[in-house]
């Protein structure tokens, strides 16, 4: 199985995306339908992405990592800036938001182990001066938050790979990229690609079928996760947990497992820390709210 080369710059990675203010209903009887009002059990608000999400869990990891996204601007910055700030991630390659754009928003809504979620996205995806920000050398990993933002800023591998820098790239579900004729080679550009079973299914991948990106990973929830590679596939079951929020799993996977392959780990151990981090996710509301210290966690549990 592919693994990372042992790299300089303390393992640093950056992540790139869109940062989403996320209003999270949880503990909702059943999902809402038209001509109906279901009433939730629970509200928070939180930051939220992909690109976000996992950059905390990386922080919480103790890596070091910074976050490349347009920061919010007026009220939400006055409600999400503290958690962003608490969040140990080096927001110093993020740029505020013009105060002209929408705000990007995420309405979460979690039953369950079922959730849906309704987005508005504006401005770019990724802020003026990233180019600049990677090419000061200070960086080993370049995660992309979502394939949407790779589809936009396709320059964003090339960059990374002209720093010396690994890719991981989240897919994250749009029903307009995931139509797209052109995305097998973003895809078989970056070094890990981490789509969920649902968006696996919609890209035709399989164990029987070559690996779209040289190393493949499905995340499978409370089936827990398998790597397709060129050498195979390896699966990995998950430990069950009560679920709370689901919100932010995927993205907390791709930390665990991004970390443990940065550290040189074969891949069933990468696997098994994105499985635990995944975990650790469900068990709390938001994506990446108040995080313990997971590098002991994940000791404990090794």
């Amino acid at each position: 199985m592919t693994q990372a080369p042992r790299s300089g710059h303390a393992g640093r990675v950056i992540s790139v995306g869109r940062l989403y203010c996320d209003l999270i209903f949880t503990g909702l009887p059943k999902m809402p339908t038209l001509g109906e009002e279901v009433f939730a059990g629970g509200l928070s608000l939180t930051p939220g992405g992909g690109a976000f999400i996992t950059a905390a869990y990386v922080a919480a990891l103790g890596r070091p990592v910074s976050l490349a996204s347009a920061l919010p601007s007026g009220l939400f910055a006055e409600a999400l800036m503290p958690e962003l700030t608490a969040s140990g991630v080096d927001l110093s390659a993020s740029q505020p938001t013009s105060a002209a754009l929408d705000p990007q928003i995420t309405v979460a809504m979690a039953s369950g182990v079922e959730r849906a979620f309704l987005t508005r996205r504006s401005g770019p995806a990724v802020p003026p001066g990233f180019a600049a920000a990677l090419a000061t050398g200070r960086f080993a990993h370049l995660h992309i938050g979502e394939l949407a933002t790779l589809v936009e800023e396709p320059s964003l591998v090339p960059l990374a790979r002209a720093a010396g820098m690994t890719v991981s790239l989240d897919c994250s579900w749009d029903d307009a990229v995931l139509a797209r004729d052109d995305l097998a080679a973003l895809i078989a550009s970056v070094d890990i690609f981490l789509p969920n079973e649902t968006e696996a299914d919609r890209l035709g991948i399989s164990s029987s079928a070559p690996p779209p990106a040289p190393l493949t990973v499905v995340k499978r929830g409370a089936h827990g996760s398998v790597a397709l590679s060129a050498e195979g596939a390896v699966f990995v079951k998950a430990r069950p947990v009560e679920v709370i929020d689901s919100t932010g799993a995927g993205d907390a996977f791709n930390a665990g497992f991004i970390d443990a392959w940065l550290s040189g780990l074969p891949v069933e151990r990468c696997l098994r820390a994105g499985n635990r981090c995944g975990a650790e996710a469900v068990t709390r509301i938001g994506g990446a709210t108040e995080l313990p210290d997971l590098a002991a966690l994940l000791a404990k549990r090794a």
